[in-house]
């Protein structure tokens, strides 16, 4: 599949969660990852836009995530479902979500789910789930 769109979930996939803020390891490395295979990564969370904001500025500062990260497009959305028709110019089958947890994966979208091991406490500085994640996203994007 080649994948056009890279839809993330903050809390439990890139950061501890919105209260802590810390960020998982290699976190620079694997949003550059995304973003050299597709130039349309999205946030999309349970977090407040007003939040994520302050949370990706706060991470760009401290130079875990790249500059682009605070200026990323978030997805508008309210419910209990993360239905990827909600991503602006999404076509489902090319798109992509990295997510930790299964309770919000729309249905019919499950094909489309990448799931990440949660980040939680306590947390290690020898996680590598990024890491796993962007090798998977690389080799879906290859596969044809």
């Amino acid at each position: 599949m080649k994948i056009e769109i890279i839809a993330l979930d903050l809390e439990g996939t890139l950061i501890s969660n919105a209260i802590s803020q810390i960020p998982r390891p290699h976190l620079y490395e694997f949003l550059e990852g995304c973003k050299a295979i597709t130039k349309h990564v999205v946030m999309f969370t349970t977090v407040r836009e007003e939040k994520f904001r302050q949370i990706a500025r706060l991470l760009v500062s401290e130079s875990v995530a790249p500059d682009w990260f605070e200026r990323m497009e978030y997805v508008e959305w309210d419910g209990h479902k993360k239905d990827l028709c909600l991503i602006n110019d999404c076509n489902i089958e090319s798109t992509v979500l990295v997510d930790d947890v299964e309770a919000y994966v729309e249905a019919g979208q499950e094909p489309q789910w990448l799931e990440i091991e949660q980040f939680a406490s306590p947390y290690s500085d020898n996680d590598t789930e990024l890491v796993s994640m962007l090798r998977r996203l690389q080799e879906s994007n290859c596969t044809q």
